[in-house]
């Protein structure tokens, strides 16, 4: 059976896209509340055994580290993946966001979309979720680092991965990042 590591995904409650239906799912998080399979910060994957999992999907995790830290997470994406393996990586897409800015002569604290968690500004999606914030009174879950398609793309390349497949929409930007050459695994961002 194939493994799929879900870093930072909140809880196994929170289901992972359709691709990894069939999948053992492994759940690491640094929030014990979510009662992960592992309780830890994604920043420490190079402690885990390597080349464990078949893939490594990161639903808008990445942006919770500062850019230095970011490249200790996909360090160990690299580490943890076994060589045949893929990273599913889901981030806020910057590039998107400014344009849109630009066009709607947009500031900071303008309404972009109701969220289920309610309205997101401009603001929030650069700095994350501002009410989630207050209310934890951790500011894991702000957003530290962003990334546009360009960006992301050269991040992973430097980082182990040289085989990336990017996808824009609806501000998110997806990045399927490859160890080896893909196979056809019928897989899109």
């Amino acid at each position: 059976m194939k493994k799929v590591l879900n870093v930072g995904g909140g809880s196994k409650d929170i289901p992972l896209p359709p691709l990894y239906a069939g999948w053992e799912h492994v759940l690491l998080d640094i929030d014990p509340r979510g009662c992960p399979d592992i309780v830890g910060d994604a920043r420490e994957l190079t402690a885990q055994p390597p080349a464990s999992y078949d893939s490594v999907y990161c639903s808008h995790n990445l942006e919770h580290y500062h850019r230095h830290d970011a490249r200790k997470v996909l360090a160990g994406f690299a580490h943890v993946l076994k060589p045949s393996g893929f990273a599913y990586i889901r981030v806020p897409d910057l590039g998107a966001l400014i344009r849109l800015v630009a066009a709607r002569n947009l500031d900071l604290d303008d309404f972009l979309y109701q969220s289920p968690a309610g309205p997101v500004t401009v603001r929030d999606v650069i700095y994350g979720y501002g009410p989630e914030i207050e209310r934890s009174g951790n500011d894991f879950f702000a957003h530290k680092s962003g990334y546009t398609q360009k960006s992301l793309t050269a991040f992973l390349r430097e980082l182990g991965f040289p085989h990336v497949l990017t996808k824009l929409g609806h501000l998110e930007l997806t990045a399927l990042a490859f160890l080896q050459p893909p196979r056809d695994l019928g897989l899109k961002p």
